[in-house]
């Protein structure tokens, strides 16, 4: 079988790896790619949301399945297309997509089929929004409605935080077309945990919880980033715990789409934060999530080639449980000095040929080859894994290796996982 997997960062690296264990797989192509999945596949030089390229090349080239890494792509429409030339391809076309491309889509769906969110109120006004936030309890959460990158979510702590951040996406459009409409939702509390599933459209079979960290600095602080780290399973998530929130908000989410009218094929990813009064959805995506994906699919035995297949033929009802290692997965991203915002590239990147370790996987996310030299070529650069008995063990691996790999300007979390060091029960309710 040929295999087309679209993206260029760590989660598409890591769909490179894990589907190379498939004995079903004979070849995999990459669009764009990037330098470490050279290594593994062919590079393809078609953008990720070049649709009529990136379905014109599977036609051409007789793919039997193409994955997309990005949301772009999806929101965009590209199932939709390679679904029109009878083409395999895995992920929700651009109706489904909705739930990542549009936060207020989401959050009325929500609304609708009683799946448990924080309060919100949607403008399309930013005077209206101002207004508003005049007499709200703060802090507030202040989301654009489309995508932005990761980067659309902004915790407020105060009036005058909130008028420069609705002024700033609605007015100054530092979003672009994103920030025509806003949520101004609850802030909630708690341990934020990320479930991601694989619908085939009537059923959904749920991936291992993990636990993301998005904040570029240590202890949670500094802007949002796309995620510098990641660790699985969140010892936060018990096996009660996660039979309520698939009682409670996957299979709500699969039936609503359904009445919706919605055939969803592919991942559906829900972030949680675990409040005192039990889980609530924060957001969706409609695809793998990053960092998320550098440490789940390392623990997954199943085939992950026959896994996709099912759920693209609506088979998940007699697919069977997944098998699962009995070890943690971590993932410490290493960034670009001033990631998430502006950064300098072309650094050269040493250190790699000294990783002879079966407990630690690298997933270059922005790499390139330059005159045979492997350079930064991104904002996150590669992710470090590190997978073992426990969480420590894990960590230390990880670690490790990162402090072997060099480039100018290295950044990266030295926490990573701490909330799950810390002695606490995990939630039940």
């Amino acid at each position: 079988m040929k295999v087309l997997i679209i993206g260029s960062g760590g989660r598409e690296h890591t769909l490179v790896w894990k589907l190379k264990k498939s004995r079903k797989v004979k070849k995999i192509f990459c669009a764009p790619g990037n330098g470490g999945m050279s290594l593994d596949a062919k590079i393809i030089n078609i953008k990720a949301d070049d649709i009529k390229g990136l379905s014109d090349f599977a036609s051409r080239n007789k793919i039997n399945l193409t994955i997309v890494g990005p949301e772009k792509p999806l929101a965009d429409g590209i199932v939709n297309e390679f679904n029109k030339r009878k083409l395999k391809i895995f992920g929700p076309d651009k109706k489904a997509a909705q739930i990542e491309s549009s936060k207020v889509f989401a959050k009325e769906f929500m609304r609708k089929y009683h799946i448990p969110t924080a309060p919100f109120k949607v403008f399309s006004n930013a005077a209206e929004a101002i207004g508003f936030c005049k007499s709200v309890q703060y802090p507030v959460v202040i989301k654009a409605d489309g995508l932005a990158a990761g980067k659309g979510v902004i915790v407020a702590k105060d009036y005058e935080r909130a008028q420069m951040v609705i002024e700033d996406i609605m007015l100054n459009k530092i979003f672009g077309d994103a920030g025509e409409k806003i949520l101004v939702e609850s802030f909630l509390t708690g341990q934020e945990v990320s479930i991601m599933a694989i619908a085939d459209g009537k059923n959904i079979i749920p991936l291992l919880p993990s636990q993301d960290h998005k904040q570029a600095y240590d202890g949670d602080r500094g802007p949002n980033t796309g995620g510098m780290g990641a660790y699985c399973p969140t010892q936060f998530v018990s096996k009660e715990l996660m039979e309520k929130i698939s009682e409670n908000i996957l299979f709500p989410t699969i039936n609503g789409l359904i009445q919706e009218g919605i055939t969803y094929k592919g991942v559906i990813y829900a972030g949680l934060m675990l409040t005192e009064s039990g889980p609530k959805v924060l957001e969706y995506n409609c695809r793998f999530g990053d960092p998320e994906t550098q440490v789940v699919l390392p623990l997954l035995n199943t085939d992950l080639f026959d896994l996709m297949m099912a759920a693209i033929n609506q088979k998940l009802s007699s697919f069977g449980s997944l098998s699962w290692r009995n070890a943690t997965a971590v993932c410490i991203i290493m960034a670009s000095k001033g990631y998430p915002g502006k950064y300098s590239t072309g650094f050269n990147i040493t250190g790699l040929r000294d990783i002879r370790d079966n407990n630690c996987l690298i997933f270059h996310a922005g790499t390139q080859f330059m005159d045979k030299r492997l350079v930064t070529a991104g904002g996150r650069v590669l992710g470090v894994t590190g997978v073992d008995k426990n969480l420590k063990l894990a960590l230390n691996t990880a670690y490790r290796y990162v402090g072997k790999i060099k480039f100018k300007g290295a950044m990266y979390r030295r926490d990573i996982g701490f909330r799950a060091l810390k002695p606490m029960k995990p939630i039940n309710r």
